[in-house]
């Protein structure tokens, strides 16, 4: 009663054997189908193939050889989409899509899909695609980039992707890889169409549309009826998506593979013609739960799950095999049990391959890239004064940050191609703080646009868009928001390199308004000093400057690594010090500064230092950095000694053996950080220092509360402030 998949394997057998076959669900119409009998033959042994890869894998976990038994019973029919879309459209996959896999193989002469399949299910180092780090479904020469266990996260970067293709061809953008005129194919069960990011995907793409825009997408909704033990209603998917604005609905019967057949072509032929989201909805059956450790008995009736499992695609196709002449019953038991023997010696050969074992052999791919880019030279003097046109007489005067940094992007866009900019009110308005300001009139609307408000569309196009040659340059309005899509950047984009043993890549620069200090505006929605988000995805590069001039140099070094190592940067730009001219005292404009030399950058770990001192040395970043400069000048008049500050920069890839030598002969350091003492890069610096010394360094950490930031005239008071910084020194040295 429990081992159904043991049930469906012998029923499948007795059922062929007895002629007893389900009844179809659907009549099709065969006359102008475009599908010969040698496809129908493909289809159905692709379809068998993973169904023994399933059941074979069930039985490698209980000997403890495979470690993800999440299976595509059930589902068999998406082997026909397989079939039918081309390798050249890039496909975002439902983790039930094996037989997608197997049929999509068949396309590339020499491919070992069972193999490489079982490689992955067994995780073994060996596995082509995520070298042993997850059991996925991917392949780069198919096209198919790796998923984990995906909900919808995946849906976002499929519309961004698809998008990017026909805007790459109309840029021209020598960097892509999709092909003009592909489409993208991005399947997901019925459950997950309640998921917010796939909401939000549907919404972005339905706007793009409604605007004009190209989004040559098939949406493949995978519809069994369940989403681990709760039922979706019979027909809610396709009153929910059936009169969409900007989609065109076509059901199919998944049970059915020439009804399958037919909807496919349709979707493809309306997708590629007209550049038009199309919602492919395949009525299907899961077959054996939800995973191996699901229990279907616990949520279901024993009646339920036998009528299930009387509807299984096998026996569906094979009773249209029969019907139509192209096998008989024993031709379907022959090729069943061949087929489970072929299965099973591929399987065990690839238990036995090695494993990952080793931290390093692990991490090496969190950043690896198989690419290698050399950045486009420096634009030259002529082309940057035709861009700049009225600002380019400004470019040697004093500035502010944001002035400062509008110039950088400018440059950017001159400089890469592939660039993008895009956000909410980026366009026109040039930003809530004109720091994109112009930068469309410049470059146009297809290169600096405003998008949705709505922070999961902004992440999961920038991620789309990268997968195709672009290196693309979102902006978050503020920090807080961000919240409300971080997953699309830990989930989706920072874990592609690592699950594709950075066969695949999505490099981007995700610029970021934030932190506080922003006195009677916004509270906590505005003025967000938390970035422990970032601190806790591997691989991420996180780049926080202190002035404009740094700003500058380390935001061309971002677009620099972007491009050419494939790295995926988050810009915090400090909020307050956007516009911020003085230092110390009114319209002293030691906070403002030139525009550096095109060919000035701040490498990633490289710092700031200002002074020399062998008593104290305050590490800070942004505001932290701003105050503590402040506080550097009394603290000195008090002790009567200097003291050092230093501008970390960057906050991940800190070299520490470095930091260590700038702070050299000095016996107090002190770490300035502005966020919240839970969880900000301050205690891992702290930590690492700690770590790392051997001179008997004495080390303190003055952080902000851990507290949320109120409006009005307490906005600073859990911050640090000029006076909190002095008084943490005195402490540590003991005067």
């Amino acid at each position: 009663m429990f081992n159904r998949a043991e049930i469906i394997d012998s029923n499948f057998l007795a059922f062929v054997n007895d002629g007893k076959f389900p009844k179809a669900k659907t009549t099709t119409d065969h006359q102008n189908l475009k599908i010969n009998q040698s496809d129908l033959l493909s289809i159905f042994e692709t379809q068998v193939l993973s169904r023994h890869m399933d059941l074979k894998a069930r039985l490698l976990k209980e000997e403890g050889k495979c470690f993800y038994t999440i299976g595509s019973s059930g589902h068999e029919g998406n082997a026909v989409f397989g079939k039918v879309f081309s390798k050249e459209d890039i496909a975002f996959l439902h983790y039930r899509s094996t037989p997608f896999f197997i049929q999509r193989s068949m396309k590339v002469p020499g491919s070992t899909p069972i193999y490489d399949t079982a490689l992955s299910f067994v995780a073994s180092s060996d596995d082509p695609i995520s070298g042993g780090r997850h059991k996925v479904i991917g392949s780069k020469i198919l096209n198919i980039p790796p998923q984990t266990s995906t909900i919808a996260s995946h849906l976002p970067k499929a519309v961004g992707t698809a998008v990017s293709i026909d805007r790459a061809k109309d840029l021209s953008i020598k960097e892509r890889s999709l092909k003009d005129g592909s489409i993208v194919l991005c399947s997901f069960g019925d459950a997950s169409t309640n998921h917010a990011t796939a909401m939000s995907a549907f919404n972005t793409a339905s706007l793009i549309h409604h605007n004009g825009g190209h989004v040559p997408i098939v949406f493949i909704c995978e519809d069994n009826g369940i989403g681990i033990s709760v039922p979706t209603e019979q027909s809610w998917i396709e009153k929910n998506f059936s009169k969409r604005p900007g989609f065109k609905y076509i059901k199919t019967d998944g049970l059915n593979i020439v009804d399958l057949f037919q909807k496919s072509i349709q979707a493809k032929d309306f997708c590629k013609i007209n550049r038009q989201p199309v919602f492919l909805h395949m009525k299907t059956v899961r077959l054996m739960g939800h995973a191996g450790s699901d229990i279907e008995v616990g949520y279901k009736s024993l009646n339920e799950i036998e009528s299930t499992e009387f509807n299984d695609p096998l026996l569906h196709t094979a009773r249209i095999m029969i019907d139509n002449k192209l096998l008989d019953k024993d031709d379907i038991v022959r090729m069943y049990e061949n087929s489970r023997d072929r299965v099973s010696q591929v399987f065990d050969q690839a238990s036995t391959r090695p494993k990952l074992l080793k931290s390093r052999e692990i991490m090496s791919s969190i950043s690896s890239y198989s690419d290698k880019m050399k950045s486009p030279a420096l634009p030259s003097e002529g082309e940057r004064k035709k861009v700049f046109e009225k600002e380019y007489l400004r470019l040697d005067h004093k500035n502010h940050m944001a002035g400062l940094l509008n110039y950088a992007l400018t440059d950017a866009l001159l400089r890469y191609s592939n660039t993008v900019v895009f956000g909410e009110d980026v366009g026109k308005k040039g930003g809530v703080y004109h720091v994109t300001a112009d930068l469309q009139k410049q470059f146009g609307s297809r290169r600096v646009f405003d998008s949705p408000l709505d922070e999961t569309s902004i992440i999961g196009f920038a991620t789309g868009f990268s997968h195709n040659g672009f290196v693309a340059i979102p902006e978050i309005q503020f920090l807080a928001y961000f919240h409300n899509a971080e997953d699309q950047l830990r989930g989706e984009a920072a874990t592609l390199q690592f699950f594709s043993s950075g066969q695949f890549t999505n490099p981007m620069v995700l610029r970021i308004a934030g932190l506080a200090y922003q006195k009677g505006f916004g509270g906590h929605f505005h003025n967000d000093n938390s970035l422990a988000i970032f601190r806790d995805i591997p691989g991420l590069v996180l780049g926080v400057p202190s002035n404009g001039s740094a700003a500058v140099k380390m935001f061309r070094h971002a677009v620099k690594i972007a491009y050419e190592k494939k790295r995926i940067v988050v810009f915090i730009e400090p909020i307050a010090l956007y516009m911020t001219k003085d230092l110390y005292k009114k319209d002293d404009t030691q906070w403002s500064f030139n525009y550096p030399a095109l060919s000035e950058e701040i490498p990633l770990g490289d710092t700031i230092k200002y002074g020399k001192s062998k008593t104290l040395t305050i590490i800070s970043y942004a505001n932290g950095l701003y105050l503590s400069l402040q506080a550097k000048k009394e603290i000195e008049k008090k002790i009567k000694e200097p003291i050092q500050v230093i501008d970390l920069c960057w906050l991940s890839d800190i070299d520490i053996s470095g930091l260590l030598k700038q702070i050299g002969r000095c016996s107090s350091v002190l770490i300035v950080d502005e966020c919240r003492r839970s969880g900000c890069y301050g205690e891992g610096l702290m930590v690492d220092l700690l770590r790392e010394n051997t001179t008997g360094l004495k080390v303190d950490l003055h952080t902000a509360e851990n507290s949320f930031i109120p409006l009005g005239e307490g906005a600073t008071s859990t911050l640090p402030s000029k006076s909190s910084i002095k008084k943490a020194a005195y402490e540590l040295l003991g005067v």
